[in-house]
């Protein structure tokens, strides 16, 4: 008994242990989130807390919302978009443009960009493949913003960028290039005094690249081209997943994840098994519930072929009527005393059955009293009027 009960914690114990890093050594976590809010290596927490001290004099605000919501005000604003991915649909596009036209400003960094926007722009570009080993590093440089000096920097992490193939040398600024010599980060100027920026590694603004040495100073040097005379520095959250409204689906997003696309699968598999065998196991026939039969119909008949026998066809037409009558009253409310005209058309209309054979088999009724005999014909014919009205109302 003893040995029994020592069991139980010792195996719990066991299976802590095996759960557990011996090692001692830290597993970076590669998630690529880009939010203002995550702690994490590849978050962006850091790079939004320094807007205050980079713009003393302006608002800092956040916005999910649609580039069409972006307005001038009384003072000019600047919007600041870091994302992985940005592909703006046609109206976005418009809006941005509209908003850098009355003399904003526009940053967004992003590893690839939608042709869309390129086209617009006149540009061409093209991005690196994900590498999911060993951390490849990124190496970038820029210029700075007063001297023009180009300065160099570099971290162990990811590099996730992208670069420029070709552009219009007469509306486009070079910035800054990654450590092949290719421009990833470009100006253009508008004529309202306002500016675009495109710059092409988003994982330069991450807590990991900014707490790497010194490399705080390329976030304020590429910021700094921003005019310090703005009021509003907005920080966009809209195309964190491309644009929600316009192609973010739940599904998709889990199953672009191994980690939660693995977990969905295995779920839907486990359902798809229980299913398969508890319902076969569990599942019981159906018992065969008959339809409830009208016996007052069927007493009905047995009395008027008890009548018939007995060869008394005008006492058995009578009270098929009589029966006819009740059924009227009870099924549809209707009291069938005069037998004229206005009863047919209001039987008809609540029964849908054809008003010349209602008006026949009424007419028959009416004449009825007054006949000191009926034949056995007519009686089956008159049976075979009311057999036909039963069945279709």
């Amino acid at each position: 008994m003893r040995k029994r009960i020592w069991a139980l914690p010792l195996f719990l114990l066991l299976l802590s242990l095996a759960g557990c890093d011996l090692s001692g050594s830290k597993v970076l976590d590669r998630r690529v989130t880009l939010k203002r809010r995550d702690k994490i290596p590849y978050g962006t927490m850091i790079a939004y807390d320094g807007l205050s001290y980079l713009f003393p004099n302006a608002t800092i605000s956040y916005s999910e919302k649609s580039p069409s919501s972006l307005q001038s005000g009384e003072g000019k604003k600047a919007c600041i978009i870091i994302v992985t991915s940005m592909d703006p649909s046609p109206s976005d596009i418009n809006a941005i443009l509209d908003f850098v036209g009355e003399g904003n400003h526009v940053f967004i960094s992003a590893r690839r960009f939608g042709d869309s926007l390129l086209h617009t722009l006149g540009v061409k570009a093209s991005h690196g493949l994900p590498v999911y080993g060993d951390p490849d590093s990124l190496q970038l440089s820029i210029h700075h913003p007063v001297t023009g000096d180009s300065l160099s920097f570099a971290y162990p992490g990811d590099s996730y960028d992208g670069w420029i193939n070709s552009f219009d040398p007469q509306y486009t600024t070079v910035l800054g290039r990654d450590h092949f010599g290719r421009p990833d980060f470009v100006r253009f100027n508008y004529k309202g005094g306002g500016s675009l920026y495109l710059h092409f590694a988003p994982l330069a603004f991450s807590n990991f690249f900014l707490l790497h040495k010194n490399n705080r100073a390329y976030y304020e040097d590429a910021l700094s081209y921003l005019p310090q005379t703005i009021q509003e520095v907005v920080w966009d959250g809209y195309f964190v997943y491309g644009g929600r409204p316009k192609g973010f689906s739940a599904l998709g997003y889990i199953l672009s994840i191994k980690a939660l696309a693995w977990a969905f699968w295995l779920v839907l598999g486990l359902f798809a098994f229980i299913y398969l065998f508890e319902s076969k196991r569990r599942q019981r026939p159906i018992p065969l519930i008959q339809a409830l039969q009208n016996t007052s119909l069927d007493f009905v008949r047995t009395i008027g072929r008890l009548y018939f026998q007995r060869r008394d066809n005008h006492n058995l037409a009578v009270k098929m009527v009589t029966h006819f009558q009740d059924q009227v009253r009870t099924r549809y409310n209707l009291v069938a005393t005069a037998l004229d005209d206005d009863f047919v058309a209001r039987l008809s209309y609540k029964t849908g059955y054809q008003r010349e054979s209602l008006s026949r088999l009424v007419g028959y009724m009416r004449e009825l009293p007054s006949k000191a005999y009926v034949p056995d014909a007519e009686l089956m014919d008159f049976h075979s009027q009311l057999e036909a009205f039963y069945k279709i109302v």
